[in-house]
Parts: C-alpha cells; sequence; structure tokens
C-alpha cells in the first residue's frame, strides 16, 4: 500500500512538475508573441475562441491563458466582450493534454525513452542561457511529463487491484454531482486541470475506475480549473472579475450540461466506438472531454455578446473612470502593466484636452472643478501605480517604454497646471491679435484627440507637430508686434502683459498636447529625442 501511495503522489508530482517546467519554457520562447496574437486576433467571438484555443494549445495550461487574459481584460488590451471567446477556446484548447495522455503516453511505453530527454534538456539549462535555455526547459519538462505517466500507471494498477471501483459515486444524479465535486477537488488540489484528467485517464487504463465515472471526475475537472481564475480576479478590476466569473459560469454550465446529458453523450462514443473504429477506454475519455465542452462551445458561443452585456450589467464598474485599467495585479506582468498605464494616461490626456479645448473656446465660464478634480486624481493614481512596476533592465523596449510614459507623464501635468486659467483674461482668445494663435492651438488639440482615439491620420503626430511648430513661430511674431506696438504707445502695458500671457498659454497648451500625444501613441521612442526634451521639459 505504501509503494502503491507513493508511486500515485510522485506521478502526479513529476507531471506537474513537467508541465510546470514545459508551459514556462513555451511561454518564454514564444510568450510576447503568444500574448500579441491573443491581443490582436479577437475581433469577432469565433476568432477569440481560436485565439483562446490556439494559446491554450501552445502553452498546453488553460489555467495560464485564463489568468493573461485577465491580466489584458484588466489592462484595456482586450475588451470583455471579446474575452468570452477567448475563455471559451481555452476550455477547449485544454482537452489537447488528454489526446495526448492518452495516444502518446499510455499506448506506448515512453517513460523509459523519455528519460535522456530529462538529461539533455537538464545540460542545455546549465549550459545555456536565452533561448536554449528555455528550449533545455522544454525537452526537461516534455520528458518528465512521460516519466510521470509511466510511474502514474504503475500505482494505479495497484490500486485497481485493491480497491474496488463500485465504492466510488457515479450512478443518479446526486452521486454524479458529488463524483463531480472530487474532480473539481482533485483540480484545486494538484492546481492543474491537466493533471487531473491525466490522472483519470492513468486510472481508467489500469481499470481502477469505470467509464462513466472517469468521464464524471473529467467533468469536475472541469469546472475545478476555474479556481486559479478566481483566486487571479481575488483583489483585482471589476474586469478581470467578469472575466474570471465568465469562466466559472461557462465551465459550470457545459459541466452541469454534460451531466444532465450523460447517457446521451454516453450512446455518441458507444456509436462513434461501433462505427467510427474510436477506441474504448483513454482515447474515448479524450474524445467525451472534447466532446462536452465543444457543446458547450456551441450553446453559448452564439450568444458570447448577449452574455457579456449580461455579465456587465451584474458587475458593475463603479470605480474612477479614468484609472479603471489600473490593477494592482497586472503588477507581476510588467509588459502588461505598462500598457495599462499607457491607457489610463490617455484617459487623462483625452480629458484634459476636452477641458482645454472649452476653456479656450468659452473662458473661465467652461472651467469644471469636479472633471479637473478628477484629472488631477488619475495622474497621480497612475504615477504611484507606474511607480511600482519592476524594472527589467535587460528588457530594452519595455525601458523606452518606460521613459516615454515619463515624459507623457509630465507633460500631462503640465497640461493640468494650465486648466485653472482661461488664456488671457482681460486680453480675451477671440481679439484680433490673438485669434490667429487660438485658431491654431485649437487645431492642435483636435488632432492631438484624433491621435489618442487612433481616429487621426497615419502622420497624425506630424501634424500635430507642424501647427504645434507654427504656433512658436507665430508667438514669436506676435510677441514681437505686441511688445513694438507698446513702445509707440498703442497698447497699454498691462494690456500687453495679457496679450502676451495669453500667447504664452496658447503655445505651451500646444507644445505640450503635441509632445504627450507623441509619447502615447509611438511605439518606439528615440532616445535622442527623449533626451532632447529633457532639457526642454526643464524650461516648462
Amino acid at each position: 500500500m505504501t509503494t502503491m501511495i507513493f508511486q500515485l503522489l510522485g506521478g502526479i508530482g513529476l507531471f506537474l512538475l513537467g508541465m510546470g517546467l514545459l508551459t514556462d519554457a513555451l511561454k518564454a520562447l514564444a510568450g510576447r508573441a503568444l500574448q500579441r496574437a491573443l491581443a490582436r486576433f479577437t475581433g469577432t467571438p469565433l476568432t477569440a475562441f481560436a485565439s483562446g484555443a490556439l494559446v491554450t494549445l501552445m502553452v498546453q495550461s488553460s489555467s495560464a491563458t485564463t489568468v493573461a487574459l485577465i491580466g489584458f481584460v484588466s489592462a484595456g488590451l482586450i475588451a470583455f466582450p471579446q474575452a468570452v471567446g477567448v475563455v471559451m477556446g481555452a476550455s477547449m484548447g485544454t482537452t489537447g493534454t488528454g489526446w495526448v495522455v492518452s495516444v502518446l503516453g499510455l499506448k506506448v511505453n515512453l517513460g523509459l525513452y523519455a528519460m535522456p530527454l530529462v538529461g539533455i534538456g537538464a545540460l542545455l539549462r546549465l549550459l545555456s542561457d536565452g533561448r536554449g535555455r528555455a528550449v533545455g526547459l522544454a525537452l526537461a519538462g516534455f520528458g518528465l511529463i512521460f516519466v510521470g505517466i509511466d510511474t502514474l500507471q504503475t500505482g494505479m494498477r495497484a490500486l485497481g487491484e485493491a480497491f474496488d471501483p463500485g465504492r466510488l459515486p457515479a450512478t443518479g444524479f446526486l452521486g454524479q454531482l458529488a463524483a463531480m465535486a472530487i474532480g473539481a477537488l482533485m483540480t484545486v488540489v494538484m492546481q492543474s486541470s491537466s493533471a487531473a484528467v491525466a490522472t483519470t485517464l492513468t486510472a481508467l487504463h489500469a481499470h481502477a475506475i469505470g467509464f462513466e465515472q472517469a468521464a464524471v471526475l473529467v467533468i469536475g475537472a472541469a469546472v475545478g480549473t476555474t479556481v486559479t481564475g478566481v483566486l487571479a480576479a481575488i483583489g483585482g478590476s471589476v474586469p478581470a472579475k467578469r472575466t474570471a466569473l465568465t469562466h466559472v459560469l461557462f465551465n459550470l454550465a457545459t459541466g452541469l450540461i454534460a451531466i444532465l446529458l450523460l447517457p446521451l453523450l454516453l450512446r455518441a462514443l458507444a456509436l462513434a466506438q461501433r462505427h467510427l473504429a474510436l477506441e474504448p477506454g483513454a482515447v474515448s475519455l479524450a474524445a467525451f472531454h472534447t466532446l462536452f465542452i465543444g457543446l458547450g462551445v456551441v450553446l453559448f458561443l452564439p450568444f458570447a455578446a448577449p452574455l457579456a452585456r449580461w455579465i456587465e450589467r451584474l458587475l458593475p464598474d463603479r470605480g474612477p473612470r479614468l484609472t479603471r485599467h489600473l490593477d494592482d495585479s497586472l503588477l507581476q506582468a510588467p509588459a502588461v502593466a505598462l500598457e495599462a498605464t499607457r491607457r489610463a494616461l490617455v484617459d487623462a490626456a483625452l480629458e484634459t484636452v476636452d477641458l482645454l479645448d472649452a476653456l479656450l473656446r468659452h473662458g473661465a465660464a467652461a472651467a469644471d472643478g469636479l472633471r479637473r478634480a478628477e484629472v488631477v486624481a488619475a495622474l497621480e493614481r497612475t504615477r504611484s501605480f507606474f511607480a511600482r512596476i519592476p524594472p527589467l533592465s535587460a528588457d530594452e523596449p519595455l525601458s523606452a517604454q518606460r521613459v516615454a510614459l515619463l515624459h507623457a507623464m509630465d507633460h500631462l501635468a503640465r497640461l493640468r497646471s494650465r486648466l485653472g486659467k482661461a488664456p488671457g483674461q482681460g486680453a480675451a482668445p477671440e481679439a484680433a491679435a490673438l485669434r490667429p494663435a487660438a485658431e491654431r492651438c485649437g487645431q492642435v488639440l483636435a488632432l492631438a484627440r484624433a491621435a489618442l482615439l487612433g481616429q487621426g491620420p497615419p502622420d497624425g503626430v506630424a501634424e500635430i507637430e507642424r501647427h504645434a511648430v507654427a504656433l512658436t513661430e507665430l508667438r514669436r511674431q506676435q510677441r514681437a508686434e505686441i511688445l513694438g506696438r507698446t513702445a509707440l504707445g498703442t497698447i497699454g502695458a498691462d494690456d500687453a502683459t495679457r496679450a502676451l500671457d495669453a500667447l504664452r498659454w496658447l503655445e505651451r497648451v500646444a507644445h505640450h498636447a503635441w509632445r504627450a500625444a507623441r509619447h502615447l501613441t509611438t511605439e518606439a521612442p528615440d532616445p535622442g529625442q527623449l533626451d532632447a526634451e529633457a532639457e526642454e521639459l526643464a524650461e516648462g
């Protein structure tokens, strides 16, 4: 008995270790590309489903996909309605592990032949770095998976001889719910539905349990895998909680439907065995896993948009509007946290631009104290969040993005300081001398708003720069004219001072709006330009 227990625990542990190494290695090898694919190819429910399934198949972990998805939704990289399809795809993608185990791990004794992979992988990990190190971890993880399956098989054969499968609950609706709970508990304890499914497949192959019992345990494992997402969403933003709730509802509803339709599903498998040469046993169980998840996808994917709207009403977002993307759970993923920071700054910039435009058009009467306070609070919250993002000195693109965001925050802070006063009170922008400059500043604000929304022309930032530079030249010309007229006595000193202040206000608003838009919309800032701008910022 002791030997059997040790073999079972050791087999599960080796399988979990192998899955963990393989998942981490694959994410290191192609993680950034997979993340970009997940964020980009989610335009429709069908493409979102395909993205979720593909990424899960690649990293061999639905939990990894779900946790990453929660981060993307929190950061605003993926809209919540798109995430619904990705969740369903992740559930479908995780069924691939069952096929690998049933077709390769159980039909062929690969434990002995996988041992060299573990040794080669360990050597690569020790002797290489970068991609070579990740390849070594992947090889070692892949080998450990089959070593663990081999150890599990040995323990399950002993369990089959010592344990009567009839003692497990699997008959009647309550019995099936109890077995389903056992499968969910296995997943929670192992923190991996793949490990729970592999253990169930191995037990079935060793005749330690019956097929119906194994089917119910697999349903329970599908439900239990949602716990990881729930834990990741605890204390997170509302979008994160919505995504976790979607995962729970989909897997739970699919599991209950599978329990209710279990006799029909088992009959369909029997027909497939008879007419389609489907192998009985573990292969049929892998097919059952894919079948009931696929049934859930067919039933729920067409209603992904209504489901998303219902969950949004169930969990409304009552937090600060401008910083809704800032979730402390994102700090574990610096690249995602930086993108969340950028999106929060874009929202704050849009609000600032709108307030400045109203101030420019209507003067002091347009001042909105509540909106100004909201912008101030948002910039402070964003600055605090940004300061807690862990540094990654080896990642040059992320370092450049950090510097760009710092510059954007500085420009937005300077724009914020100009919200409290209308340009040239007493020398209003509609005055003849100021009207050309005011019109040029209004053009800059309109173009900046379009660029921040992603609606401007491809060269939108260059167009903003052209207008901002033209306004600087215009200010210099008008400044000389105003000073000349003051010297001739045609303009009083006080009026001239107010007019010059108004010109300075217009020119600096346009300048900072241009620079903020450039830093928030350009992917790869030029370090030389950033250094030059640092000197300019010292001048205000």
